[in-house]
């Protein structure tokens, strides 16, 4: 039959007739390679399932060597490593303390899987017991500034701890620290903490535009790091803002960071596109808490295949110019891809 219109000589379905022609074009290959797993370890106690986050568990130092051993028979090369401890105090100081539960951590992960890339995030606000992540202004702190707002975090005093908490994390074996408060000069502060401690082989992953999500709510479930009073929005950025994403990451550039970090993923495509466009460095986008747990929870419902879902929201990260994801879908997506 003879088109009627000579345009419909150029058809692009004719690539995509069979399984085998859409294998040979397809434009983005996701792996397990591609991947980077959460990681949530308490100090005491047993292995706790999350209940807002299906398939995650709070795990214990007894824990962590068999599941990292898991997770690298499953190609994926990197864990990302958030503490729970049992002692919070205004400055989280168990986050600086070599013996915390982080540090034990990494020495157990290092023991079982060398080659397992560990990263530490560097926050606050699983350790303090207002659930900030930094220095509180306070009347009764050291650090009380009269000009500033009861309740507002302090930035310089929060980025001294920074730099000592980075530093204890990596002599404990950490390969990247990821900072992720949004506090202003933390990439600088801590690069320059590590550098003097000989520690310049470690990398920095920097939390470089994280927003003021509604989607990290059962996150704060799994790291119990619920804010005691007021929010995040004086420190993480405003959802409505793009080109002030775009200064916080050529800030981060400035300051050294080795890869940076989009989060939330799906919701910020947008950002995550834009800075591939304008940075050369690696990037990473955070698949977070809220967007897992919906795929999970519209499955459960039967409305979405979970598999299908889970794998086509990874592949429109990497596609946006994701080098790397942070996902609690690695382990699964991973034996997904595998099988």
């Amino acid at each position: 039959m003879t088109p009627k219109h000579a345009s419909l000589q150029l058809r692009p379905r004719r690539l995509r007739r069979t399984v085998a022609l859409r294998r040979m074009v397809r434009e983005t290959t996701l792996t397990p390679d591609d991947f980077i797993y959460p990681l949530f370890i308490r100090e005491s106690g047993e292995k706790r399932p999350i209940n807002s986050m299906p398939g995650q568990y709070q795990l214990t130092l007894k824990d962590i060597a068999e599941e990292a051993r898991q997770v690298a028979a499953l190609g994926i090369p990197s864990v990302i490593l958030f503490g729970i401890p049992d002692k919070k105090d205004t400055c989280g100081s168990e986050n600086y303390n070599p013996q915390g539960i982080v540090p034990q951590a990494i020495h157990a992960i290092k023991d079982a899987v060398p080659e397992l890339v560990v990263i530490s995030d560097m926050c606050f606000c699983e350790y303090t017991d207002h659930g900030h992540c930094g220095i509180i202004n306070t009347p009764d702190s050291e650090h009380y500034t009269p000009n500033l707002p009861h309740g507002y975090l302090l930035n310089d005093p929060t980025l001294e701890l920074l730099g000592q908490a980075a530093v204890v994390h990596a002599e404990a074996g950490a390969d990247v620290i990821a900072p992720s408060g949004m506090i202003d000069g933390m990439v600088e502060v801590i690069r320059a903490a590590l550098d003097s401690h000989s520690l310049e082989h470690v990398a920095i992953m920097s939390y470089a535009a994280k927003y003021a999500s509604n989607f990290y709510g059962p996150f704060r479930d799994a790291a119990e790091s619920p804010p005691s009073f007021g929010d995040r929005s004086t420190y993480q950025m405003d959802p409505a803002n793009r080109r002030e994403a775009l200064k916080e990451i050529a800030l981060d550039v400035k300051e050294g960071a080795d890869i940076l970090m989009v989060k939330p993923a799906l919701p910020y495509l947008d950002i995550l596109a834009a800075l591939r466009q304008s940075y050369n460095l690696p990037t990473a986008a955070y698949q977070v808490s809220g967007e897992y747990s919906m795929i999970h929870a519209a499955a459960q419902q039967g409305w979405l295949n979970l598999e299908k879902t889970a794998l086509e929201s990874l592949m429109c990260i990497k596609r946006a110019g994701a080098d790397m994801i942070l996902t609690y879908f690695a382990k699964e997506a991973a034996k997904w891809l595998n099988s």
